[in-house]
């Protein structure tokens, strides 16, 4: 069993076992430097569950690398990870399909994400749940400095699609959701454009009638660095899978 690496506020829990977690952390980055230490130090802080790290990066430009690279190298739970094709779907795709077993948590790294909901999203998990979302939209959850056309729409087709067709969560949109191995692997992913896999995913889980459920969060808009989320270019690929879940 490793022992602590002591790095200041970085290093490895005693009690971490060097074989496979239960939990598979995923986070496709983008010139994050800026924001990536504070992201891992809200891993650290906040889950509590073993966990290792896939990070997920296009080219070896990323700015988030030097300091990534530096965390990995007295983090043996941190994996660099390069992008199997380019963009945010190509590195989700990648991360997505690694893991053999146990859930994947799939997050962002510019600090906008709760991670004190990721020990609750994992015992719904270890309980039977194969998707668990952290819903911005649900009681006790909310958003803070989106852009409003973006949490309109993302909004309301959350709680329509929950309200028409009986989706077990209101914030099918959002990435930040804890995926069962197997329902993973049981779905074929269509999405062309980027983050609307989030949505792809649950649509068709709900079509297979595995089961759903959320916990609510609190948002944060980034505060460093650029997003890299194309609302009009997306949107009709949102709407195939809004579209798919009123068919189904």
């Amino acid at each position: 069993m490793l022992k602590f690496v002591d790095s200041g506020p970085r290093g490895v829990p005693n009690d971490w076992n060097p074989g496979e977690p239960p939990l598979h952390v995923v986070v496709p980055v983008y010139n994050e430097a800026e924001n990536f230490s504070r992201f891992y130090d809200s891993l650290q802080a906040n889950v509590e569950t073993q966990w290792d790290l896939l990070v997920v990066y296009d080219s070896e430009e990323d700015t988030t690398l030097s300091v990534a690279r530096k965390i990995a190298a007295v983090d043996p739970r941190v994996e660099l990870v390069l992008n199997e094709s380019k963009g945010v779907l190509g590195a989700l795709k990648t991360g997505l399909r690694r893991p053999s077993r146990g859930w994947v948590l799939v997050t962002m790294a510019d600090g906008s994400d709760d991670h004190r909901q990721v020990d609750e999203m994992l015992q719904l998990g270890r309980k039977g749940v194969d998707l668990v979302a952290a819903s911005r939209y649900m009681a006790g959850g909310a958003q803070h400095g989106a852009p409003r056309l973006k949490s309109i729409l993302s909004r309301f087709a959350g709680v329509s699609l929950h309200l028409l067709t009986g989706l077990p969560t209101s914030d099918p949109t959002s990435n930040y959701k804890l995926y069962s191995v197997d329902l993973l692997r049981s779905v074929e992913i269509e999405s062309t454009g980027g983050f609307e896999v989030a949505l792809e995913i649950t649509v068709k889980a709900h079509l297979q009638g595995r089961k759903i459920a959320e916990v609510p969060t609190v948002w944060n808009e980034r505060t460093a660095g650029r997003s890299n989320f194309k609302l009009f270019r997306w949107l009709p690929r949102y709407l195939r899978w809004y579209f798919r879940a009123l068919a189904g």
